[in-house]
């Protein structure tokens, strides 16, 4: 794939990727959901991937992924909330560190960075692709390469860090868009870790909440 946007390609699921989108995006930890679990997740998302797929009217289609998305996500980041299972590696303040200065790094370079909470074994992101020429898929990629790099150094270890496909939602409007950015920030509130979103030292946003 090259680095000009695409907006709509397929992987294990069909990803609709406008250009100059908002785009709300989780990514994890390698292993961070046990592999039963995630097996059965995915023969589900393969079932509606293909269903979607088989649409022909675009509208339509994108339609259909965005709703099947907002479940998908709110089923999977309530899993990773409550995995106890596999690393936990994002609890180490310099792994997060790095997370943390690469997020940032690319602020106004790939992305116009609007919010984003670094959790003990998934991140999620809220950015703009406005005015920026290269897809979200290429964003992702040099992001989780770098981090996954310099966390796998720092932990003295090889292999995957993080899982290898991340699970985006185009935002369609305003109101959606501070939702959105309220569950990212109160992600550690809800999991106890704090009392108020702004205790937690992984979270960011450009807003004034």
């Amino acid at each position: 794939m090259s680095d000009k946007i695409k907006p709509y390609y397929e992987r294990n699921l069909p990803h609709y990727q406008p250009s100059y989108a908002d785009f709300f995006v989780t990514f994890r930890l390698a292993g961070s959901i046990p592999v039963s679990v995630v097996t059965q997740l995915m023969k589900e998302r393969e079932l509606e991937g293909k269903r979607i797929a088989q649409i022909t009217n675009q509208k339509a289609k994108i339609e259909e992924y965005h709703s099947f998305q907002k479940e998908y996500f709110l089923k999977f980041d309530g899993l990773l909330d409550k995995s106890d299972n596999g690393p936990n590696w994002l609890k180490i303040p310099e792994i997060a560190n790095i997370v943390n200065d690469a997020i940032k790094y690319r602020d106004e370079k790939d992305y116009q960075l609007i919010a984003f909470t670094i959790m003990s074994n998934h991140v999620h992101m809220v950015i703009s692709t406005e005015h920026k020429e290269i897809s979200l898929y290429k964003i992702l990629q040099s992001l989780k390469r770098h981090t996954a790099r310099e966390s796998n150094k720092l932990l003295a270890r090889t292999g995957a860090f993080w899982h290898h496909e991340s699970y985006d939602h185009v935002i369609r409007n305003d109101k959606e868009l501070v939702q959105i950015v309220k569950y990212v920030l109160n992600n550690p509130v809800k999991a106890g870790l704090v009392k108020s979103w702004q205790e937690w030292k992984w979270s960011y946003t450009k807003y004034d909440m």
